[in-house]
């Protein structure tokens, strides 16, 4: 059986309350100005706050500024991240035409019973 006796050293060279991996109350780390709810928090981290025809113009001026300054990795990657939200645009565009088409024919659905219900009534 091991015996944990260095257990009581752990924290014993700092002053207490000045430990950096001490947790607040909801068990997150303390985030200074911006915790407990401050409304400087983003709300999405992963997300990028712009649209997606907008990033893909901007990866391209900066793939093109940085291959004119001789760096050809870097202009790839850029390359890479505009055709990844070149994508993306792509994918919204589709679903949208989807969606307009999947309305139009939910509509002319529609008017096809509104007939029909018509013709009943007026045949009987």
């Amino acid at each position: 059986m091991n015996s944990f006796k260095n257990n009581t050293r752990r924290g014993r060279f700092k002053p207490n309350g000045e430990r950096s991996f001490r947790r607040n109350g909801n068990g997150n780390k303390p985030n200074g100005d911006f915790g407990n709810g401050s409304a400087f928090k983003r709300r999405h981290p992963g997300k990028n706050n712009q649209n997606a025809a907008k990033l893909v113009e901007k990866y391209n001026d900066l793939a093109r500024e940085a291959l004119s300054n001789g760096d050809k990795i870097l202009s790839e990657n850029y390359l890479q991240h505009s055709e990844h939200f070149s994508r993306i645009l792509k994918s919204q565009e589709n679903l949208k035409n989807f969606n307009q088409i999947e309305t139009d024919v939910n509509a002319s659905n529609q008017i096809k019973t509104d007939n029909e219900n018509r013709e009943t009534k007026e045949n009987s």
